[in-house]
């Protein structure tokens, strides 16, 4: 049973890391010059689902250090598991300037975004991106052993 429980909590953690992916590319294709109404909306809601994934993704990966076969003592003593959690922890820290703006240029009630604000958010998306791989490098090493 136990490795059951493993693999479907393996098999969720990997679906919502690729969702987090995909909803910050999504972020990303959005924020661009001449954003407004509907896809500043559109932005929003992705934005919100992008928060949530990402708490989801700390949930679940909680289950898998306390209820995975490999046990919590493979992780904590894991140096990529480490380097891991804190390239995690910054991709959440990067995407709290682009969620403040979205919220502010949501708020305005003009609906429309300011062109020199656009710029700067694509940045610090750019950021999330570059640390969410370096997520992806970490995973990799660890399954192979890395850090251990």
């Amino acid at each position: 049973m136990d490795i059951i429980v493993d693999l479907l909590l393996a098999i969720l953690h990997h679906f919502l890391v690729f969702t987090l992916a995909g909803l910050l590319a999504a972020e990303f294709a959005l924020v661009r010059p001449g954003l407004s109404g509907a896809s500043l909306d559109l932005l929003g809601r992705i934005d919100r689902a992008y928060g949530g994934v990402a708490m989801a993704i700390i949930v679940v990966g909680i289950c898998r250090v306390l209820f995975g076969v490999r046990g919590w003592e493979f992780y904590v003593a894991n140096h990529a598991f480490w380097g891991k959690m804190v390239a995690f922890v910054i991709v959440g820290a990067l995407s709290s300037r682009p969620t403040m703006r979205i919220i502010a240029w949501r708020r305005s009630g003009t609906g429309v975004v300011p062109e020199g604000e656009i710029g700067a958010v694509r940045s610090w998306i750019k950021g999330e991106i570059f640390f969410l791989a370096l997520v992806l490098v970490f995973a990799a090493a660890m399954a192979r052993g890395v850090g251990s």
